[in-house]
This record gives structure tokens, sequence and C-alpha cells, in this order.
């Protein structure tokens, strides 16, 4: 099949944007990509070479968290740099139509002209929050029967009698299949054809902040045919669960979208291959978006930062899908490369300091070298550490509120070397050695020899929750909450 349309084509001469004093900024997301499914993070069985360039010749995060690992949480601390409680959203709800202090507008202070292209996840789908333009791909997320993604539209002007989900995978489906159109009709390729497109012709006095944020790993993992046969025979790594986790072993339910059971070996690999090729075919497009950077002699004038919004458990501890304390949901991969003039630093450096999406905002103000925001926000800059800066956070917090069912309602702590997590529900305690046992399969909170340990997290997840109030923390103990807040008293409306 031969597609034609705007989209699709592309101009043979590229022309250069007059240079600017400020970095153009582009930020490449990717949703739901697990921190390890990088090559760079040291996984040999994943292809993704344009991710791991941007490690080799910038910066990689490796204790890089997801303080509230569900779609939109994370996208509230993205757009405004504040921590959960500050923002207002301490599980899975709606983005607040307005904060006080968001990303594109803060930008547009600084003289850039914003972009969006991709998932947002806003509410109401067409609130921008400040871009001054938005070409959404929302896939079947429909909040409104007048709304239609531009993804959906372009879909239908240049295949009007094909089914863009004909692959027969669910939003938060297990399974894995190769997509069933060709390739060229993948939301994942729309959306890097339409960063390409935007690029190619930018020719704006001002610098640009180009926000590319893909859909896929997300399931559906529905991968086109090349990338599904590229880890057909490759080895992927198995599904890993502790003796601790057998309680999440029994189905959830009977549907596909199920967020606990014990599947097997062969769905598990199944459902990899599909991620997998998910995340290689979002890198190749990746790949795209860096070459017309160079054509257009702009990639050592742009600020580029890459992150997810959290990961995938992908049968891990017999979970799926995210919203949970644990390294495949709350380890996120975060990457930045910066111009030559922008910061005198060694390339190829892998940082071990816990950062969190809260972390972003900042970071591109003070490239874009605006003016302070008018409120202190949570996040602190990258370019401070990439800088060789030792004034930082020794931990970050954690935390999901009652998600798929009561028993999945936790706060946790980490520093990248050990995780401290606490049920809500029932008060159940978690303690991890992150360097020793980096997939979590001895839980260590029972154990007397890591009793100090325990009681030195559990200090200090309590000295955290305890501006929250009596809800959270009494008598300076922590606080049962059976109960679910999603959205605490700083939640805009």
């Amino acid at each position: 099949m031969t597609l034609s349309g705007a989209a699709l084509s592309a101009p043979a001469v590229l022309a250069r944007r007059p240079s600017s004093k400020k970095p153009n900024i582009l930020l490449l997301m990717a949703d739901q990509l697990r921190g390890d499914c990088l090559g760079a993070d040291g996984n040999s069985d994943i292809q993704t070479p344009n991710l791991d360039r941007l490690a080799s010749e910038g910066a990689r995060f490796r204790c890089s968290y997801s303080s509230t690992p569900s779609c939109t949480p994370a996208r509230a601390a993205l757009l405004t740099g504040l921590s959960p409680w500050r923002h207002g959203m301490l599980g899975y709800g709606r983005i607040a139509e307005r904060y006080p202090l968001e990303m594109p507008r803060l930008l547009a202070q600084a003289g850039y002209y914003s972009e969006v292209i991709g998932k947002c996840h806003y509410h109401p789908q067409r609130n921008l929050h400040g871009f001054e333009q938005a070409l959404l791909d929302e896939s079947g997320r429909v909040e409104s029967p007048d709304f239609r993604s531009d993804y959906r539209s372009w879909f239908w002007s240049v295949a009007p009698d094909l089914n863009p989900d004909k692959t027969g995978l669910s939003w938060n489906d297990y399974r894995g299949a190769a997509y069933a159109l060709p390739e060229e009709l993948h939301p994942t390729h729309w959306i890097g054809e339409t960063a390409v497109r935007f690029l190619r012709k930018y020719q704006r006095p001002q610098p640009f902040f180009l926000k590319v944020s893909f859909e896929r790993p997300h399931s559906p993992y529905d991968p086109p045919q090349r990338f599904w046969k590229q880890y057909q025979d490759r080895n992927l790594p198995p599904a890993r669960a502790g003796n601790w986790a057998k309680r999440y072993a029994p189905r959830s339910g009977p549907g596909y979208e199920i967020w606990h059971g014990d599947l097997g070996e062969r769905q598990v690999r199944e459902s990899r291959q599909g991620y997998y090729g998910n995340v290689s075919f979002v890198d190749e497009q990746i790949g795209r978006i860096l070459e017309v950077l160079e054509q257009r002699k702009l990639l050592d004038e742009t600020l580029i930062v890459f992150l997810s919004d959290h990961g995938d458990m992908t049968g891990d501890q017999h979970l799926w899908r995210k919203c949970y304390a644990y390294e495949p949901s709350a380890r996120i991969a975060t990457l930045l490369r910066w111009p030559s003039g922008l910061v005198a630093a060694k390339r190829g450096q892998v940082l071990s300091q816990p950062i969190e999406v809260r972390d972003i905002l900042p970071t591109l103000l003070d490239a874009a070298g605006g003016p302070a925001p008018a409120m202190k926000l949570d996040g602190q800059s990258l370019l401070e550490l990439i800088r060789g800066g030792n004034n930082w956070c020794e931990y970050i917090d954690l935390e999901h509120d009652v998600c798929y069912s009561p028993e999945n309602h936790w706060n946790a702590m980490t520093d990248g070397r050990q995780k401290y997590i606490f049920h809500a529900r029932n008060g159940e305690e978690q303690l991890f050695d992150l360097v020793n046992d980096p997939h979590e399969l001895r839980d260590l909170a029972s154990e007397p020899s890591h009793s100090e340990t325990l009681l030195l997290w559990r200090r200090r997840l309590t000295n955290h929750l305890a501006e929250r109030g009596e809800r959270f923390v009494k008598n300076g103990k922590l606080v049962l909450r059976p109960e679910s807040l999603l959205y605490s008293p700083n939640y805009p409306g």
C-alpha cells in the first residue's frame, strides 16, 4: 500500500534557521518505557542505538524515577516541576485545567515558540496549557463525542477504508502482536514523521520548544512486522518474581487487562517481544529526528531531553501495567544531551543521584535563561549535576493512591541504592537492597539484621509525610489509610 498526504511528504532541500543565543529545546518522551530497556542501561537484548547515542553524547541518569508512576500524575509533575502533594495528584486522576506555573507558558515568557506532537493526556484534551500548537495522538482515548485526535483524522484521510484498531489489542492489553496494517499508518510513525516535518520547516526567529510524546511502548504491544520479527528469536529476559510476590500469582480477572497474574513463560515472552519491538520502533523515529537536526546543523544548538513517564512491569513480580513502587514500574529512562556552548562538561556521564520527573522543568528553565518562576519549584536543574554540583537531594519520594484494588496503595522512598515501601492499607513494609538485588527478589523488612535500616527509612518517610497532617502521620507514626485520597488540598479546582 502506498500512502500519500501532507504528513508523509517532505521538502528535498532543508533550509537552515538563523541561529539563536538561546538553545532550542527538544523534549522527547516515551510512554511506559522501563528504565532497564535501553542498551545504555546494560540491556544487551534490546536494540536502542539512537537513545544509546544520546547517552554517550550527553548524560544518563541511572537512578531516575517517576514519583507517582502512572500517566497523568507523572505528566502533571512534568508540566509543573512540583512534587505530588504540591501539584495535587496522588494517583491516576485528571490533570487540572490550569496550574499557577506551567512549562509551555514559562518557556513562552523566556522567548520560545512551543509546540507539542503526540500524547498529552490533558483534560479537556484540547487544553494546551500554553502550547501554541498541538498535533495530538490520543489513540482510542476519547473523553467526549466531539473529540478526534489529529492522528485519527489523518489516518482516515489517507486510509478511509481501514480500521486503526485492526490489530485487535486493547489499551492495557497484556498480549503482543505485530501491527496488522502498513507501518506507515502506525501512530509511532505518524508522531515521528510529524516531528520531522516540523524540524525540516521551522523558520521562526525565536528558538523552538518542541515536545514529541510517543504513545508507545505503552500497550498495545503492537510493533510493525519487521520489529516483531526482530525479537522473534532473540533471548529476552524472563519475568522475575520474589517469594514475597506469590500473592500476585493468581489472575486478578478473566480479561486481557489484568493487573496481576502468573501467565507463564510463553505469554511473558510474547508480551515482551511486542514491548521490545515498540521500544525499538520509537528509537528508530528518534533517529530520524536526530538526522534532521544534523542536516539543518541544529544538533549543536539544541538541548535534547529524553524521558518516560513511568515503566511497565510486563510480568515481573507477577504484575502487569504500572502504578507500583517496584523498579520496572517506577524507574524510568532519562537522558540529556546539551549544546557545547551551554555546559562545559564531560559527555557520556552516568550519574547516580536520585532524580525525578519534576526535575525536567527546572532543567529547561535553566537552559532557557528566562526569568525566575514566581513560586518555588520542587525539582532541581539537572544541568547542575552535569556541571558537577553536589547540592542534591539524598533520596526521592514515591507514592500512588489506590489503583486497581485497595491493596495497591502505597508510599515509598529511595536513594537508588535502597528502597523502602509502606503499604497504606495494612501497614506492611518492604525493604530492598537495589545494589545487590536490583530485581527486588529479597524483601529485607522482616530480617533482624536490617532493622536499623528499616527504622531509618521509616523515619524518613514519616518526616516527609508529616506536613500532610494526621491523615498521614499521627503521634509521630505512619497512619493506615485504607481509603483513597486521589487529590491533595493543593490540586487546583
